[in-house]
């Protein structure tokens, strides 16, 4: 096993290491891994400004980089304070104790630190598992049957030893990351396994808001990208999407996903695989998007016109559907209101068919139980709306649209 190949060369070339710097060096580094792993954030942060500087753009990078910096940091400076001490005590027996007692203090030195040294590897080796742990874990839920980089693949070869030694446990037991990455981890695999679930998933309610950005809704309309998705693309391959790459490069929109995502994580795997929101949060009806239902608006127009006949009926409907087939509604839980491709004026026949598709933003608030009031266009838009049934009714200056929930 590669875990155990790795212990067997680790523990003696450290421990031989230790034997050759002596005892105080030897303590002094120990010191320094566990005060290294236990303060490496905390150090990290000192390098975030300074990898800016340096071109670093990556958010992945921005974030892993600081704390392993950090550990080196920390590590470094105490090894210094280590090296400083054995300095003063080697001049002390050299120069003040006698031949005797520096003879003793040699052998006590060497011996001790061969065991301090042994010591040592067994923190490297936990510190090891700790950061093959944390990363395998992601790189395994993102795997692909052929075609990953020979460094995924060595990475997901050591996770799976370090699952099968039982070093996974120690790994997770000296970590201090939270549930919250191995949960994202957990939802990010999800979705990568399964492409299909990316259309429930901008349903979910809390993403309708993220879900309308410039830089999602261009990936979603990336014919490119959904063919790399369906035909089961490596995640290098779904990085190096041009239109992925916009988001992925945007530390402040990644930033912002994230914390989008944090509160929710295991809600959206729940809505993934059933289809509902367990968030009280998300009870009320209207939230979610909406598509044009040319039934439910036919019906609505016959209530105006009981006795229209067939002929006439077909070329209303054929005219609804030109109008407002490509017609969108989103509503998300921070009152935010969305209609895309809605072609303003009276929603009767008579009017030309051609006319200009609009993106409308606003508000909605509930009046009722089941009616609402849509703010648009800074409030030079008012609509109402209402449940009718399953179906959304928008009123306009004619008969109402009809819309239907996406699943």
């Amino acid at each position: 096993m590669t875990i155990w190949l790795i212990i067997l060369v680790l523990l003696p070339s450290i421990a031989a290491i230790g034997y050759q710097q002596g005892s105080i060096r030897a303590g002094f580094s120990f010191i320094g891994i566990v005060l290294g792993v236990m303060f490496a954030a905390l150090a990290g942060n000192i390098f975030n400004p300074l990898l800016g500087i340096f071109g670093v753009t990556s958010p992945l990078l921005l974030w892993a980089l600081p704390p392993v910096l950090g550990f080196l940091l920390v590590l470094t400076l105490v090894k210094v304070g280590g090296f400083l001490t054995h300095q003063k005590v080697d001049v002390h027996y050299k120069y003040k104790a006698g031949d005797l007692r520096l003879a003793l203090w040699e052998r006590l030195n060497s011996r001790l630190g061969g065991c301090l040294g042994l010591l040592n590897g067994v923190a490297y080796i936990v510190v090891f598992s700790m950061c093959v742990h944390a990363l395998s874990y992601w790189t395994y839920q993102l795997k692909s049957p052929e075609g990953d980089s020979k460094a995924l693949r060595l990475i997901n070869k050591l996770g799976r030893d370090l699952q099968s030694t039982g070093m996974a446990r120690v790994g997770r037991a000296a970590s201090s990351i939270s549930d919250t990455y191995y949960d994202t981890a957990d939802f990010a695999g999800l979705i990568f396994q399964n492409s299909l679930l990316e259309a429930r998933l901008i349903r979910y309610p809390g993403l309708l808001s993220l879900g309308e950005r410039a830089e999602f809704q261009a990936l979603g309309q990336d014919t490119t990208f959904a063919e790399t998705r369906l035909k089961g693309g490596t995640i290098s391959e779904v990085l190096q999407n041009p239109s992925a790459k916009v988001i992925f490069n945007n530390g402040e929109l990644i930033r912002l996903t994230l914390s989008t995502l944090k509160p929710d994580l295991k809600d959206i795997g729940y809505f993934l695989t059933n289809g509902v929101s367990q968030n009280p949060a998300y009870s009320d009806p209207i939230l979610g998007r909406w598509r044009f239902d040319s039934s439910g608006t036919m019906l609505a127009y016959r209530r105006i016109k009981p006795n229209i006949g067939g002929g006439e009926a077909a070329r209303i409907r054929a005219w609804m559907h030109e109008r407002f087939a490509k017609c969108v509604v989103v509503a998300a839980p921070d009152k935010t209101l969305a209609i895309k491709s809605f072609a303003p004026g009276k929603l009767l026949p008579g009017f030309p068919s051609a006319a200009e598709l609009k993106d409308l933003k606003g508000e909605w608030k509930a009046d009722g139980t089941t009616s609402y009031e849509f703010t648009l266009e800074g409030g030079t838009d008012k609509r109402t709306a209402k449940f009718e049934g399953n179906r959304l009714m928008i009123q306009g200056e004619g008969a109402a649209i009809a819309f239907t929930k996406e699943d």
